[in-house]
């Protein structure tokens, strides 16, 4: 019996040994003990939540492309994106770009005034688009079609999928608030456009208030700037000191950054962004200073490396305007790549479907990482840092 009970005791030993082994594996995963959120690249999408206008618009833009400022021009808007979860599912995107403009009394968007010369109905018959709060498009009246039309159900979107995928990779927003319409062009302002409504102090309070309607009132899936701020007094501080948060503690979360006609407001009143939900794109060396816009990515791929060295996150793109995807041109999403950037926006996370026609005047051009990977050990920040290359969820 004594031999039975020894025999027994050292086999449920050895089970309890390799159960510890293999969770000791899971929870010390090298890459997120060692690797900080500034030390990681990823994929983002741009514009992501756009849709090409549909075709007879698009022809009578074509149309007039001779009075249309080069913002405008209807080739640079000749792309679409798929709904964000599917984004998420089926490419290496972690990171979107959503452009939202301020609406407080509701309405500012419903009628769509280029419809008219297209011959269609200028009422979108979108009851949402009736009520006050921000709506996600790219430019108003002329370039307005979103898998989301509001900024809540936008962010509906990714909380529901970030639920569904507890363990993921951080999630880059960008968030680009505009008040920019044809109205605003002396070409266009004979064309009847009303100016899209400004932006306030009091717009940047709700812009907090909407992320909060869907992320709750303590932003717990939410990397604010205080969060990350930590025991620093201003962001620039946390940067220069190299202290982001583990990757480890920013699996499952997500990090708003905003650009744009809110930033001033925004800024106001929040030293270093204290109580905000979003950080937002700044100067290098100013109290806010974490994330930077260098959107040039092969005219500043030396000054991106050296930033991102210093220890900040850049945000650069691989492509715009369609120019790359015509001409099959990889250079800036090469130099993106070498540089550092930690956040490289395209357009083409798939080929446009088009490029597989002889003649269309498209390509397959599509970014992706050298070796097909979800998301990478940052090339620049982390060459130090002996981890897989390839980051997994």
């Amino acid at each position: 019996m004594k031999v039975k009970t020894a025999l027994c005791f050292a086999f449920a030993g050895t089970i309890i040994l390799a159960a510890c082994k293999k969770n000791d594996a899971t929870v010390a995963n090298p890459q997120d003990t060692q690797l900080r959120l500034n030390q990681v690249q990823v994929i983002g999408s741009h514009n992501s939540y756009h849709k090409r206008d549909t075709l007879p618009i698009f022809d009578w833009l074509v149309s007039i492309t001779g009075l249309l400022p080069a913002s405008y021009n209807p080739r640079e808007l000749d792309y679409s994106h798929l709904p964000f979860d599917q984004q998420f599912d089926h490419y290496p995107v972690r990171g979107l770009e959503i452009d939202i403009y301020n609406d407080p009394q509701g309405g500012a968007f419903y009628y769509r005034h280029v419809n008219r010369y297209a011959g269609f109905d200028e009422e979108s018959y979108i009851p949402a688009l009736k009520q006050p709060g921000f709506k996600v498009l790219h430019i108003k009246d002329v370039d307005y079609n979103s898998t989301y039309n509001t900024f809540v159900e936008a962010l509906q979107a990714v909380k529901d999928w970030s639920d569904k995928h507890p363990n993921h990779l951080p999630l880059f927003i960008n968030i680009e608030s505009k008040q920019d319409g044809p109205a605003d062009n002396s070409q266009l302002s004979g064309f009847g456009f009303i100016p899209a409504p400004a932006w306030t102090a009091d717009a940047a309070d709700k812009l907090d208030e909407e992320i909060m309607s869907v992320f709750g009132a303590n932003l717990d899936k939410v990397l604010t700037p205080d969060r990350l701020r930590g025991q620093y007094s201003t962001l620039h501080d946390m940067v220069t000191h190299h202290a982001w948060p583990k990757l480890g503690d920013c699996r499952g979360k997500v990090v708003f950054a905003m650009e744009g006609n809110c930033v001033p407001f925004y800024k106001n009143g929040h030293p270093s962004l204290k109580g905000r939900a979003c950080f937002v794109y700044a100067d290098p060396g100013t109290d806010e200073g974490a994330f930077l816009l260098m959107n040039d990515a092969v005219g500043q791929k030396d000054s991106i490396t050296a930033r991102v060295r210093d220890g900040y996150i850049v945000r650069t793109r691989s492509d715009a305007g369609t120019i790359e995807a015509r001409a099959g041109d990889y250079s800036a999403m090469n130099a993106g790549f070498a540089s550092g950037a930690n956040i490289i926006s395209t357009d083409y996370y798939r080929a446009d479907p088009r490029g597989d026609s002889a003649g269309s005047g498209w390509t397959n051009f599509h970014v992706s990482f050298p070796n097909g990977e979800l998301a990478r050990k940052n090339p620049v920040s982390a060459d130090t840092v002996s981890v897989d290359e390839s980051l997994k969820e």
